[in-house]
């Protein structure tokens, strides 16, 4: 365990683009090597694929000192098979601390898969993580991770195996702001596997899109229990106005809204640029996945509910009167 050394982000990569979750850890896994003051830790990128190397200037930019990167063209596309092989060479070939993977559907199946050939814990479907800050000359990780539905939440340890290994929901953290310019070394290493493929890879459809995608909603139009009779109107009014109708998990439970409308831990998480919650009381499930929101509105009839702690704008009054009215003004400019 003493050998091991910096914080590395598995970078993953979809139609030639590092994945915001990816991204988004780069900054995080900066705040946390500040944290560190006894040992001089490195932010390191991993990236696999074919023909990628161009995109290590972005992880650079986006918080990265170092990015190792394999070159195969059976990387190219996303394999369980190839691509826990690789990730475990890092493992064994840079000895990280700690190696941090986005909850994506990538990350949720091949990081389990790497924390097992390397026998170290692995803490699944994050929303924090800090430096042990009850000692200052540990690098051990504290992560803390929604349990029992989203009302309760368990911040873990790894103590005693490296490295600690976390997947972590995207949207809970924040890219760099400004450009990361402490570039250090780019290591490019070819892949090689003498196995036969277990996957062959034949043929990539598109799907369409369908739906909502509240991840990439600017404006979210968010609906609680205290809306379960008003849920078309929302939609309604969402639409008019351009933005992206959400839900509790409430009305997902009650079958009045769809789960691709629900916010929260068990749903999405989500950072738009305004958040309007109506009818939602503010339990930690739902808070913990929009709480990263630039401008959070909340109306409610309970002037002591929970969800006005963390609005910037409130509102005691009931959504189903305030609804329609601000329906109604909307017709009148359009």
């Amino acid at each position: 365990m003493n050998n091991t050394k910096d914080i590395f982000v598995f970078l993953e990569v979809r139609n030639n683009q590092i994945q915001e979750g990816s991204l988004q850890l780069l900054g995080e896994s900066r705040k946390l090597v500040k944290q560190i003051k006894h040992v001089d830790f490195d932010v390191v990128g991993v990236l696999l694929g074919e023909n990628i190397t161009s995109l290590a200037d972005t992880a650079f930019d986006k918080g990265a000192d170092k990015v190792i990167v394999y070159e195969s063209e059976r990387l190219a596309h996303y394999s369980t098979q190839h691509y826990t092989n690789a990730l475990y060479d890092v493992v064994l070939q840079d000895k990280p601390d700690s190696f941090l993977i986005a909850a994506t559907t990538i990350g949720r199946d091949c990081a389990p898969r790497v924390a097992a050939r390397a026998n170290t814990g692995l803490t699944a479907d994050a929303t924090m993580i800090e430096i042990d800050p009850e000692n200052e000359n540990s690098t051990t990780l504290w992560v803390t991770r929604p349990a029992f539905g989203g009302n309760l939440f368990g911040t873990i340890v790894c103590p005693n195996t490296r490295p600690q290994m976390s997947t972590i929901r995207p949207n809970v953290f924040n890219e760099l702001e400004d450009v990361y310019d402490s570039r250090k070394e780019l290591v490019e290493r070819d892949y090689h596997c003498e196995d036969e493929d277990e996957v062959i890879f034949k043929q990539r459809i598109h799907k369409e899109a369908k739906g909502v995608n509240l991840a990439k909603a600017d404006v979210i139009l968010s609906a609680g229990r205290g809306l379960k009779d008003e849920f078309d109107l929302v939609i309604e009014t969402a639409q008019e106005i351009g933005a992206t109708p959400g839900s509790s998990r409430a009305l997902v439970d009650a079958n009045i809204a769809k789960k691709e409308y629900q916010v929260g831990q068990t749903g999405t998480t989500v950072k738009p640029k305004v958040y309007v919650a109506m009818g939602i009381s503010g339990a930690v499930q739902h808070t913990a996945g929009m709480d990263k929101s630039d401008l959070i509105i909340a109306i409610n009839t309970d002037p002591n509910a929970a969800i006005f702690s963390i609005a910037n704008a409130g509102y005691v009054a009931d959504a189903n009167k305030v609804l329609p009215l601000l329906k109604a003004e909307l017709e009148k400019l359009i």
